[in-house]
């Protein structure tokens, strides 16, 4: 029997959390085409015969502008210093910059097994896969696997790079569980993502969602009040819409997902506050949740 931890790392934006849910068979983690989608170590959980892989998304690596982005990279950190493997992802469209050579300095620091994922291979031609697997090929890591998380090219290949470097030991979750992230984190990102996708410039990184309660009636009614928090009263506005729509369909679809997910119904109650600069504030953070 055979259980261990592997950190998924990378800058933002290079496909991680996408990767995770195409590892795992279904989506433990949100994704978007924004940097800084991914704002928790979300575990994502696989279980094949005797063998327990128990993936660990973790936010794009950056250079932090502020009290969150400083908090965000802890979170990298600290998943690489608990980590039985590493699974460092790089894009294969975008040239390896400084950020790719940190995580790589941070990796030997580790000093856990490293397989680099060379990611977007379905875009990409292969003059530029070629040299991007040169390139990355002078850190000297474990194993280099060109795949795409979105088609799944690759992936099983991967998966044959990982399974050997699994430590024994007994599993950490049962069988068929495939994340460990609580229902009400799970409610908050699924509302965030919505929103993802309709905002435009500074907005998505100004926004945050919190479930205040959530619980279960007698009836099976799913109950969930969540609070959508911005910068600026500006913000609000936006994230409200015209007459409510923006809210209004934005609860309607991460409604209807999280009835997919729960196998319940569902009533979500949306409201929107302002905290001005929370992202700088400690107090604001801590409340928060990061």
């Amino acid at each position: 029997m055979k259980a261990g931890f592997v950190s998924v790392v990378g800058r933002p934006n290079v496909g991680k959390s996408t990767l995770v849910n195409r590892l795992v068979g279904e989506k433990v983690a949100i994704t978007s085409s924004r940097p800084q989608t991914t704002r928790n170590t979300i575990r994502g959980v696989l279980t094949t015969g005797d063998t327990q892989y128990v993936f660990v998304d973790t936010p794009g690596l950056h250079k932090p502008r502020n009290a969150l982005g400083e908090r965000l990279n802890q979170l990298v950190y600290s998943s690489l210093a608990e980590t039985d493997v590493a699974l460092f992802v790089i894009d294969a469209k975008a040239p390896i910059g400084p950020g790719d050579r940190l995580i790589a300095e941070r990796l030997r620091e580790a000093q856990a097994p490293v397989i680099v994922a060379v990611n977007k291979v379905d875009i990409a031609n292969p003059a530029e896969i070629g040299e991007q697997l040169a390139e990355a090929g002078e850190w000297d890591f474990d194993a280099y696997v060109p795949i795409s998380a979105q088609s799944g090219s690759g992936v099983e290949r991967l998966m044959g790079e990982l399974e050997p470097r699994i430590p024994e030991g007994h599993f950490f979750f049962p069988e068929d569980m495939t994340s460990d992230q609580p229902e009400a984190l799970l409610a908050a990102e699924f509302v965030r993502e919505k929103y993802l996708s309709r905002m435009r410039e500074e907005l998505p990184h100004s926004l945050a969602v919190k479930v205040e309660e959530m619980a279960t009636r007698d009836d099976g009614l799913v109950t969930i009040q969540a609070t959508v928090y911005v910068e600026r009263n500006s913000q609000k506005g936006m994230v409200i819409g015209k007459g409510g729509t923006m809210l209004k369909r934005v609860g309607q679809e991460a409604r209807e997902e999280l009835e997919r997910v729960l196998g319940a119904k569902v009533f979500l109650d949306l409201r929107v506050k302002v905290e001005k600069d929370w992202q700088k504030r400690d107090p604001i953070l801590d409340r928060l949740g990061f």
